[in-house]
């Protein structure tokens, strides 16, 4: 029988090593953590919940290379008021499994998060999703709003407004020829030399170099008039020292394209800090923005330049 490349990875030193830090991470979630791997026509779906089952859900997606095991600091907050359903979304690094029919297109991706809100029971959630994972979350609310009660983008890259050439130029010898080496460079570069958990930087060094992932599909910028049809209760959180974007520009950006949005920035962070850094920062805003907790009291002045 032939070997498909995740198990011949699964296998490897490699693999093993990446399901090691995995695993480190996943230790650290909170105890009553519960793993689910979900079927679908696209694959299998790797799911990390946290909190009361009957508690209202909210959809974590993680940015590119991440995996879900990037939300392990903020899990135990937001399962509080929560049940936390963090994904390895399909066809990127983490332990979604790609099999049956290919994830394509946009409208793929979708009926594949589609599917597995559903089999957790949770066909209308709130949605959060860091970068790429942000891409993704607001291209859902704008496709399907009914499905969205509320959406939080940590740091969105290309949503509102283009990536800096400077972030691009960095980052094309990681994506044209990655190796470990050149992702903790870049790591530390955009971080400006931040104290990330080690075991999230191996396991990023380590799929960056190694996993085999498929084709990224990314969903495309939505158009003004898709933005401004789009009344699902938006947040926006921006770090305030990442090189991908201007968070000003990002904030201004945000608030003319959505009328139901409002702009956060932190204090503190960069673009690959999030979420895990501030994390307490980050709950803060996460739980205000899903409709918990005190307002916050930080940079969320609609004048704010």
């Amino acid at each position: 029988m032939l070997r498909s490349p995740r198990t011949s990875f699964a296998e490897s030193d490699e693999g093993r090593a990446f399901h090691a830090a995995y695993d480190a991470l996943l230790a650290k979630w909170p105890r009553g953590t519960v793993i689910h791997d979900l079927d679908s026509r696209f694959g299998t779906a790797r799911v990390t919940e946290y909190g009361p089952p009957d508690a209202p859900p909210v959809l974590l997606l993680p940015g590119a290379g991440a995996t879900s095991m990037t939300w392990f600091a903020n899990a135990a907050a937001l399962g509080e008021t929560h049940r936390v359903l963090a994904v390895d979304i399909i066809g990127d690094v983490g332990r979604s499994v790609a099999g049956g029919d290919p994830v394509r297109s946009v409208d793929d991706l979708l009926e594949w998060l589609g599917s597995v809100a559903d089999a957790l029971g949770a066909t209308r959630c709130a949605l959060a999703g860091h970068s790429y994972g942000a891409m993704i979350a607001l291209a859902a609310a704008v496709r399907t709003p009914e499905r969205v009660g509320r959406l939080v983008l940590l740091d969105p890259t290309s949503c509102f407004v283009g990536m800096r050439f400077g972030y691009l130029l960095r980052a094309l010898p990681v994506l044209v020829r990655p190796t470990a080496a050149r992702e903790r460079a870049f790591l530390e570069w955009e971080t400006r030399g931040a104290q990330l958990d080690p075991d999230w930087v191996t396991l990023m060094a380590l799929g960056a170099a190694h996993f085999p992932t498929a084709k990224t599909i990314v969903p495309r910028r939505p158009s003004s008039e898709e933005l401004g049809r789009c009344t699902v209760d938006t947040t926006v959180v921006l770090a305030p020292f990442g090189r991908v974007h201007d968070p000003d520009e990002v904030a201004r950006a945000a608030r003319k394209a959505l009328p139901s949005c409002r702009a956060v920035t932190l204090t503190a962070g960069t673009h690959h800090t999030l979420p895990m850094y501030p994390s307490d920062e980050v709950d803060v805003v996460l739980r205000d923005a899903l409709g918990v907790g005190a307002p916050v009291e930080l940079d969320c002045d609609p004048d704010h330049q």
